[in-house]
């Protein structure tokens, strides 16, 4: 009698340690964004008020999700620049496509957080790309397409016109509203710190940054260790027989639960750590992925309806066309979607060899290449 209750006092301390460590996790993704934003939503403002041209308006939208890590944000600023009258709705759709890929560079800056530990790593680098390869793969197809046909912009506006005088909802996340506080106590008391010595605002949001990665490694190294001992095997059973055979309710399981926490970066983050403690693979987790990048289109569009501005609603209904069309036209074709699976599977090897092609990819992709272009378009 005593083994059995001792066996189920571990299982359960360990569940305990899980939710404590997912937690700690979550704050910790929470904390990058504040970071980010504490020195970068006026950055992203200015720089989107700067283009007229789509090409370069891609590269912004890329470069200024980027900096402040949520495509929310980037969005919100993009919605309400075009119900103001400042930036057209055909300027705006490329802007929204380019956020679309910088989004994904918090779940590869995640991936980045098992890089001491070589089989981890790998998985966790083809778990976290695999979401920007599709995405640049749909830019590819999608941006073209737009330009030359409009396709986006003119079904979004029949769309829009069905919905122009619905008005908004606005919906909470569970996790936002768990997390926020802890975040709020960690930044109002670096900040409090920070102001006390005179140091400056970017300075205090570096410290939030550095704390924020510092927290991030460590509650994925044990949340990592935790979860292969506790719940692996039973997770690949449920998994083979249930997400891994239907990948339909792979795609519904990250709309739905998307659309719960509002946040396509905290689905796809949470992916991360299970694909890499060899709990889901790559291709369970992509379409689970798919169904997050369409969810996260649901605050925007929820948001829209508030404004009555029926600009507003286009832009939301553009982004939603352009995830679901992607979606669409690159999952249900075989041979079009092992490519973002192998392109994944590939840097996967190559950063877990070299380490450094890591850290290049993230920065050469979202950082490095569209500063490049912006500048050599503002120059030429």
């Amino acid at each position: 009698m005593a083994k059995p209750v001792k066996s189920t006092l571990n299982i359960l301390s360990k569940v305990l340690l899980v939710a404590g460590l997912l937690y700690c996790f979550l704050v910790s993704i929470g904390l990058m964004g504040a970071a980010f934003k504490g020195f970068g939503k006026g950055f992203a403002e200015q720089l989107i008020k700067t283009t007229s041209n789509p090409f370069i308006g891609l590269f912004i939208g890329i470069l200024a999700t980027s900096v402040v890590q949520s495509s929310s944000t980037t969005t919100s600023i993009v919605v309400g620049m075009v119900g103001s009258g400042v930036l057209k709705v055909s300027c705006a759709i490329p802007i929204i496509m380019g956020a679309n890929i910088g989004t994904t560079v918090t779940n590869t800056l995640v991936s980045l957080g098992h890089v001491s530990r070589r089989d981890e790593f790998k998985r966790a680098m083809a778990a976290a790309t695999v979401h920007d390869f599709f995405n640049l793969i749909c830019v590819a197809v999608m941006f073209p397409l737009e330009l030359t046909t409009g396709y986006l912009e003119k079904t979004a506006t029949l769309m829009s016109s069905l919905f122009k005088d619905v008005g908004g909802v606005k919906f909470s996340s569970p996790i936002k509203i768990a997390t926020e506080p802890v975040i709020h106590i960690i930044q109002n008391s670096i900040n409090w710190i920070c102001k006390s010595i005179s140091s400056s605002t970017l300075f205090a949001s570096v410290i939030v940054l550095i704390l924020s990665f510092i927290i991030l490694f460590f509650s994925l190294y044990f949340l990592v260790r935790t979860m292969r001992s506790l719940v692996v095997k039973r997770a690949e059973i449920i998994l083979d027989n249930v997400i891994s055979r239907h990948a339909f309710l792979g795609f519904l399981a990250g709309l739905c639960f998307t659309i719960v926490v509002q946040s396509s970066s905290v689905t796809t983050s949470l992916l991360v750590p299970l694909v890499a403690a060899g709990i889901l693979t790559v291709e369970t987790a992509f379409p689970i992925t798919i169904g997050a990048n369409i969810g996260t289109t649901s605050t925007g569009i929820l948001a829209s309806f508030a404004t009555g501005n029926i600009s507003a609603i286009v832009i939301a209904f553009a982004h939603f066309l352009f995830n679901l069309t992607g979606a669409v036209l690159i999952y249900p074709i075989k041979y079009c979607r092992i490519v973002p699976i192998h392109l994944a599977k590939s840097l996967g090897n190559l950063a877990a060899e070299k380490r450094r092609y890591a850290v290049a990819y993230v920065l050469g992709v979202f950082f490095i290449i569209p500063t490049l272009l912006i500048l050599l378009s503002k120059l030429f």
